[in-house]
């Protein structure tokens, strides 16, 4: 049913003849979903298969038992009823931009870090083509969500690796608890064989189906805030399963952290010419990011309303530094 379902995206189409329908895909599941999977996204197989390949190796070398001592120190393979403050997952996070912390993780073999090097630069380019993407689709003019993103430094760029290791009690601890992302656009490369991920939609839990050498795209909070809510981001969450290691490489194009984030005017004209109001407050992202580390596992729409309480005068111009 998912698989039907869910919507794929096939971007080869977008150069052809199918041009207008994959477009319309596209916005379809901006609006209704949150979601999409894209297919022939232009990363090649062969850099994906060496980065899955090193990422499990490395998993393995550096992390597996690490992550078994800490699950026996927490008693987390007996547990008896749910646990609420805690996700079954082991995890590292890469920094790509504005200054790449790659060279400062301990225990990345060489080929590793190249392959990851040349990898993000790959899913880079792949969300900034989206974004325009999705200027086009909202009437936005090129590059527009790109340059709101920017600041004063460039983007926030990185790369949470997460694995998902068998869980004995996945009833009672998720591998990752439910949330919407604080940030911009998020292109996921994840594990084809062991399922996990699922989006929440019209009240019911849907599973992302794990698609060989596909990328998951779904949308963070700042880009319901820059479409005045015309898209939207989803809850979304990782169950764990109780064998296979599932892998996760979430790559998180956000915002630079003195970027002002607001409604897009035009989108805001449109909605005011249709007697809708603006619904979202403007903030500097990072003010967002602060918020929503204490709050990441609560509904947004708190999120949403508190920094409208602490709207403060900042300059709306979408490159300006405060």
């Amino acid at each position: 049913m998912d698989q039907i379902t869910f919507p794929v995206i096939d971007m080869a189409k977008l150069n052809g003849e199918e041009r207008k329908e994959t477009m319309e895909l596209i916005n379809d599941a901006c609006e209704n979903w949150g979601f999409f999977e894209l297919m022939n996204h232009g990363i090649s197989h062969e850099l994906m298969d060496a980065v899955e390949r090193l990422t499990k190796e490395h998993y393995r070398k550096c992390m597996e038992q690490r992550f078994k001592e800490m699950v026996a120190s927490k008693g987390l393979d007996v547990v008896q009823s749910e646990i609420n403050d805690l996700d079954w997952e082991s995890t590292f996070f890469l920094r790509h931009r504005p200054v790449s912390n790659m060279s400062e993780i301990p225990d990345l073999d060489d080929d590793y870090r190249k392959a990851m090097k040349e990898f993000a630069a790959e899913v880079e380019k792949l969300a900034e083509h989206l974004l325009d993407l999705l200027c086009e689709n909202l009437g936005l003019e090129k590059a527009y969500i790109k340059k709101v993103f920017f600041g004063s430094k460039g983007p926030n760029f990185g790369t949470k690796v997460s694995n998902y290791p068998p869980c004995p009690k996945p009833d009672l601890i998720k591998g990752l608890r439910a949330h919407t992302d604080a940030g911009g656009i998020i292109l996921l490369f994840q594990d084809d064989k062991v399922s996990g991920l699922q989006l929440l939609k019209d009240g019911q839990w849907i599973n992302v189906p794990p698609m060989r050498h596909s990328i998951v795209i779904n949308l963070g909070d700042q880009l319901e805030v820059i479409t005045n809510g015309k898209y939207k981001s989803v809850m979304h969450r990782v169950v764990a399963q109780t064998d296979g290691n599932r892998m996760s490489l979430a790559s998180f194009y956000n915002p630079g952290s003195d970027a002002v984030i607001y409604p897009a005017p035009a989108l805001v004209e449109k909605a005011a010419k249709q007697e809708s109001q603006v619904l979202y407050p403007k903030f500097v992202f990072d003010d967002y990011m602060k918020l929503y580390a204490g709050l990441k596992f609560q509904d947004k729409e708190p999120r949403f309303e508190a920094m409208k309480a602490v709207e403060s005068p900042v300059n709306a111009d979408p490159i300006a530094t405060v």
